[in-house]
């Protein structure tokens, strides 16, 4: 699937909650893999209310239905092909907002562990959370990033590992 038929597939599934867009924008991150749909509409309280969860769902709809169509099955082989895009769907910005907040707090935690040279946990957060503060620590020489716990209690800790 190209940019324009996810496009297209993110406005029908946003269409068929009874929502209008307004406008969806692509860009790609500098540095990132991952590519933004950036949808404005008027009603967003639909998708942001609940901490997110209806944009949430929207984001792992679009994700499931992108992967099987991507899926190339050939009957030679024992395995499947994949190829998925990193793509991620925003509605009138909350998720960059949710990103710069987590950001925020991986700077703060990080410089508490250069300060206090030891290790400090982050309160659990998502799988996406997490990996989201592994990419932005992972240019800092002085410190290592690991998720520990199970289930709603994983979280991350940032290590105190010195230069090297």
């Amino acid at each position: 699937m190209n940019n324009t038929d996810i496009q297209n597939l993110i406005k029908e599934l946003i269409e068929k909650t009874t929502v209008p867009v307004k406008d969806i924008t692509i860009s790609e991150e500098n540095g990132s893999k991952t590519t933004w749909f950036s949808v404005e509409v008027n009603q967003p309280h639909f998708f942001i209310n609940h901490g997110g969860e209806a944009l949430f769902a929207l984001n792992h709809l679009v994700k499931k239905i992108v992967e099987a169509s991507n899926v190339t099955d050939d009957k030679n082989t024992e395995q499947k092909e994949m190829s998925y895009p990193a793509i991620l769907v925003d509605i009138n910005g909350f998720q960059k907002k949710r990103i710069e907040n987590i950001h925020a707090i991986a700077h703060m935690m990080a410089e508490r562990a250069r300060y206090f040279k030891s290790n400090i946990e982050v309160d659990p957060m998502t799988a996406f959370e997490r990996r989201i503060v592994h990419e932005f620590l992972a240019e800092a020489t002085d410190l290592k990033t690991e998720s520990t716990g199970e289930g709603l209690s994983r979280r991350v800790v940032i290590k105190y590992i010195g230069n090297l």
